[in-house]
Parts: structure tokens; C-alpha cells; sequence
């Protein structure tokens, strides 16, 4: 694996042909619109560029994706990722063809694996699309209305508005800088939808996530557990457990919350936040992901009263340190 700065990441873009890009499972603001604002980019050079997901892209954020996206099947020169720090990630049917071809890699974890042939890799960005804005900008790329659309959106999500810790002054200066070359785009209506409006199935689910909230370590720690039967039980989609990572931290006095969503029988997908100075991205390693110090994910095949323990057990040594 080779690192790479954002100018040699630019030229490697200006340089290569007809790309894949593909995004993680699950897929969030930051990867869609880190992955559909290259993919505009390099379109608008000529070259093919499709974006691949395992999941299909959630209806919350099809206004940022292109009213026409059916470019024809075509042979890529080169496969990129965005936003993925470990290929697992990308889910079965991606991986199943993908895995060990990425070309390049353009991320924001500090814990990447570093699966990628290259590697650009900036962990003190906010958001994969901040990465992606340095790189468009080195390339002397115009910033679209389309394109800009998407970075908002990605860095928006991803900081949370603006208002978790990973937000640096040039997080802010680049969302000014969008903001500034398109006075148009509707910013207060993409956070509104983003972050404030909910589906009657999703107020419902706040309701059933504030029954299923269990307290660990006097209080400190919040962790929820969705089982299959669960959402069997209240008729839950899938698409309306987005967002919810951080639901165990809006408790007064935790300092990590903890999700458990069932996707198979026994396995369960890990979303991990920390409110203070535990760092959750140490925590999950242990358990074979990743992510943030204070977000991050894995995934444990067990029971659910098995996997709460583990993850307690953990978070509580987390705490010790």
C-alpha cells in the first residue's frame, strides 16, 4: 500500500480512465456524497464513473443523486473507494467481486486498513467529502451546484451540523467557501431534513428505543439492542434505524453509547459513541472494526446477552485507561 498526499491523489485522478466507486453498506451522507461528487467530477472530464453501493441508497438522499444514472456497463481502468476503511465493509455482493481490487482508496478513519493498492488518508478531516474537496480543488475541478450539494450534505452528516468535535476551522472555511460560490442551494432545508424531520415510523421507533434503553457502569454507559424480533415485532424498516448511533448518548451523564442491530441470526452490527475522552475506535478494534475515536463500528456473531457483555466489559476497561 502506498500513501498518497491530496496532489498526488489529484493527478492519479487527472491520470486514470473510467472509474468504479464504491461506498460502504449502509450507506450515509458522507459516502453518497463523497462518492457522487467524484463521480460528477470525473464525468464532467469526460471520463465514465459509476458508483457502486451493496445497499440500496436510503430515499432521504436522492436529491443528491443524478436524475439519470444508467450509464452502460463498462470495463473501469481504475476502482476507487471512498469513505470505506476496511473492504469488509463493503458488503457481500461487493465484496464478492471487489475485494483486494481497489485501486486507491480516499478516506477519513484513522483506522483504514490500508487494503487499497494507494491511499489517500486524512484522519483529522471531518468528513470523507472534505477529503474529496481538497482533492477536486487541486485538480482544478469546478465545484458545481450538483457536486456542492453533495459535499455539504456528506460534511454536514458527518459533523453532525457542525456541531461534534471533529469539526476543525478548515471543516467550517470549506463549508463557507461551498456556501459562498452557491448562495442557492436551500442549506437550511438540507439540514432540516437531515437532521430534524423524522417519518411517523421513525418517531414511533424513538418511542420503542427509549423502552429498549439499558444503563451500565452507574449510568456512564447507554447501549440499545434491535433484534429481529424486535423490528418483526413493530413492523420497523430497516431505513428507519439510520441515524440512530447516537440515541444512547442523548441521556444526561453517559459518556459511551452503544447500538446493537441484528442483521442475521446472531450477528450483530456495532455502532459505538463516546461523549468524552473513552475512544471507541480502540474499544471496536478489539472486535475486528474500526472508525473514529469517538465513532466507531464492528460487528459480533453471538447471542445478544453474550455480545452486551463483551461490549460492556470493554467499554468499562475503555474507561479505566
Amino acid at each position: 500500500m502506498k500513501e498518497l498526499t491530496v496532489k498526488e491523489t489529484a493527478k492519479r485522478l487527472l491520470e486514470a480512465g473510467d472509474a468504479y466507486i464504491l461506498i460502504h453498506r449502509s450507506p450515509d451522507g458522507d459516502c453518497i456524497g463523497s462518492g457522487y461528487a467524484l463521480a460528477t467530477a470525473l464525468r464532467s472530464m469526460g471520463k465514465r464513473a459509476k458508483v457502486l453501493c451493496n445497499d440500496a441508497i436510503p430515499e432521504r438522499y436522492n436529491f443528491m443523486l443524478p436524475k439519470e444514472d444508467t450509464a452502460d456497463d463498462f470495463e473501469p481502468d481504475i476502482i476507487i473507494s471512498v469513505d470505506v476503511a476496511d473492504e469488509k465493509l463493503f458488503g457481500e455482493s461487493l465484496l464478492e467481486k471487489y475485494a483486494g481490487k481497489t485501486d486507491l482508496c480516499i478516506d477519513h478513519h484513522i483506522s483504514n486498513t490500508g487494503y487499497a493498492k494507494e491511499l489517500c488518508l486524512d484522519g483529522k478531516a471531518a468528513a470523507a467529502c472534505q477529503v474529496v474537496y481538497e482533492i477536486l480543488k487541486e485538480m482544478g475541478t469546478c465545484i458545481t451546484r450538483k457536486i456542492a450539494i453533495c459535499l455539504y450534505t456528506g460534511i454536514a452528516t458527518d459533523t453532525g451540523c457542525f456541531m461534534y468535535d471533529n469539526v476543525s476551522p478548515r471543516t467550517l472555511r470549506i463549508a463557507a467557501e461551498i456556501m459562498e460560490q452557491h448562495k442557492d442551494i436551500p442549506y437550511a432545508i438540507i439540514n432540516r431534513n437531515m437532521f430534524i424531520v423524522k417519518s411517523m415510523g421513525r418517531m414511533k421507533l424513538d418511542k420503542i428505543l427509549i423502552e429498549q434503553l439499558e444503563s451500565y457502569i452507574d449510568g456512564k454507559c447507554m447501549l440499545v439492542c434491535i433484534t429481529k424480533e424486535l423490528m418483526e415485532k413493530y413492523s420497523i424498516d430497516e431505513s428507519e434505524l439510520e441515524g440512530i448511533a447516537g440515541f444512547p448518548l442523548q441521556v444526561e451523564g453517559v459518556q459511551v453509547g452503544i447500538v446493537l442491530k441484528e442483521r442475521e441470526d446472531n450477528v450483530f452490527r456495532i455502532s459505538m459513541r463516546s461523549a468524552d475522552n473513552v475512544n471507541v475506535s480502540e474499544i471496536c478494534q478489539k472486535f475486528g472494526g474500526g472508525g473514529h475515536a469517538k465513532a466507531a463500528g464492528c460487528c459480533i456473531e453471538s447471542t445478544a446477552e453474550e455480545a452486551k457483555k463483551m461490549l460492556v466489559d470493554a467499554v468499562m476497561k475503555g474507561m479505566q485507561k
